[in-house]
């Protein structure tokens, strides 16, 4: 069984009789500067198996719905794709990815081990006026590190409690983000980023053969609460992906409607059970192309 753990959490699950060993999140590479809700670091075992099935590094991994980047930047690391291009339409998370490859990498990452965290100086870091692109991905990284469960949509707010009563601070790992983020700086000659709609990426590369996409979308039940741009055709993208011709990955919620959307556009899918950060089980789904790897 794989399981999704907090992004610091190293407690190591025991698995239960008759069922798959649990992944201990706590042993794949932690990669991405983002407490990304809905991340994919528990998934990173099957990913792996998915992007090896031709038993050599693919040419081109292509993440629409890039988000906290896990699946791109392990691919990137790993040697796993010879390039990735990640996509995301929110411009504060967005501006994060434009910043972490480019030659703003080292800013970013000295901006935030130099950054004296006190109420103020967030605040004043947030509603700072006339934001260069790099400005953006500092105060997103903010948010995403003091806000409730890392959520930055519109509503979320910084942490009272916070673990222990440290509030705020209380993931505020600055030279673990110094760490991930001047480590990119080893592959980001393997990126390309663009803030761009996803079904405008998957049109742009419906006919490459050579391509893998891995496609997490806002899903259907806690999309709203999640993200910012949230609202999807969920039959539209499921109409796209079964008109791509490489390899895909489609992770969703399991839900009758997932289930009907698949088997009405003749795409096979498995369940994959995991745990949420609060230990409770459930299933998502895992639609692809082919299932034989």
């Amino acid at each position: 069984m794989a399981t999704q753990l907090d992004m610091f959490e190293t407690e190591i699950t025991p698995a239960k009789p008759g069922k798959n060993k649990i992944v201990n999140v706590a042993s794949v590479p932690q990669r991405s500067p983002f407490r990304y809700p809905g991340g994919k670091t528990w998934l990173i075992p099957t990913v792996r198996q998915w992007l090896k099935q031709d038993g050599r590094a693919v040419s081109t991994l292509v993440e629409p719905f890039a988000g906290g980047g896990i699946v791109s930047l392990t691919a990137a690391f790993e040697n796993l794709a010879n390039q990735v291009i990640m996509a995301e339409l929110d411009p504060e998370i967005a501006a994060v990815w434009q910043t972490i490859i480019s030659d703003d990498n080292q800013w970013l990452a000295e901006r935030i081990l130099q950054f004296e965290l006190n109420i103020d100086n967030v605040n004043a870091a947030i509603n700072m006026e006339d934001k260069q692109t790099r400005d953006h991905a500092f105060s997103t990284v903010l948010k995403n590190r003091i806000y409730h469960g890392g959520i930055i949509a519109k509503g979320s707010g910084p942490l009272k409690n916070g673990e222990n009563g440290k509030g705020i601070a209380s993931r505020w790992y600055a030279k673990t983000l110094f760490d991930r983020i001047t480590a990119i700086q080893q592959v980001r000659g393997k990126i390309t980023f663009n803030q761009e709609d996803a079904f405008d990426v998957l049109t742009q590369y419906r006919d490459r053969e050579d391509f893998y996409f891995f496609i997490d979308p806002p899903y259907t039940k806690a999309g709203k609460r999640l993200y910012t741009f949230f609202d999807i055709d969920h039959a539209r993208l499921f109409e796209y992906v079964s008109l791509l011709r490489g390899k895909f990955m489609l992770t969703y919620d399991d839900t009758p409607e997932i289930r009907g959307l698949a088997d009405r556009f003749g795409l096979p899918y498995k369940i994959i059970p995991m745990k949420t950060t609060h230990h409770l089980e459930k299933n998502e789904i895992l639609v692809s192309d082919n299932l034989d790897w």
